[in-house]
């Protein structure tokens, strides 16, 4: 997997890695692994016992964390796999604006306003109305609405709102809700 190049965005300091290495048999279920390029959160691990061949083998089943495909790796259990570097934040929904922009709260108490929404109008209703009709339908009981949105680079991503009385909580990108 080492010599594969990958094709996802990373942000970090000049010369940071995507990823970084990690033994086959010390990766779990709900981690994440780089499965034919494309990072992965592993959704299914099988561990076969040694053969005649010498190596226990880990059979990793994932899920693309940007277009939620279903990819599957087989990898020695004492050979290093490469893990990408996942970091989840969660944002409230403050507003999409009809230019769409989404502007988000961060924990900290600042605004996060460079998220573009698809230029696809239909889309970008669709979105807004299904946001107001789960709010407006259960103002008592938490909903999550999804969408799948691509983006001006042509990136999928899935994205999850939590909505409840308080609030409306931006949680993705992630490929489910924990």
């Amino acid at each position: 997997m080492s010599d594969e190049e990958h094709h996802f965005e990373s942000k970090g300091d000049a010369g940071a890695s995507k990823t970084y290495p990690q033994q086959a048999g010390t990766i779990r279920k709900n981690g994440y692994i780089v499965i034919k390029g494309r990072p992965c959160k592993v959704v299914e691990v099988s561990t076969s016992k040694t053969g005649k061949h010498g190596h226990a083998k880990c059979h990793f089943v994932g899920i693309d964390i940007f277009t939620a495909k279903k990819l599957e790796d087989i990898v020695p259990s004492s050979h290093n796999c490469d893990v990408p570097h996942v970091n989840r934040t969660d944002y409230q929904l403050i507003d999409i604006s009809e230019d769409g922009f989404v502007s988000l709260l961060t924990e900290n108490g600042n605004t996060k306003d460079d998220l573009r929404l698809p230029t696809d109008d239909s889309l970008l209703t669709q979105i807004k109305v299904n946001i107001l009709s789960i709010h407006t339908q259960n103002s008592f009981i938490e909903n999550y609405a999804s969408f799948t949105l691509t983006f001006s680079n042509q990136t999928n991503a899935n994205f999850f709102f939590l909505i409840d009385t308080a609030f409306l909580r931006f949680i993705g990108p992630q490929t489910d809700i924990n």
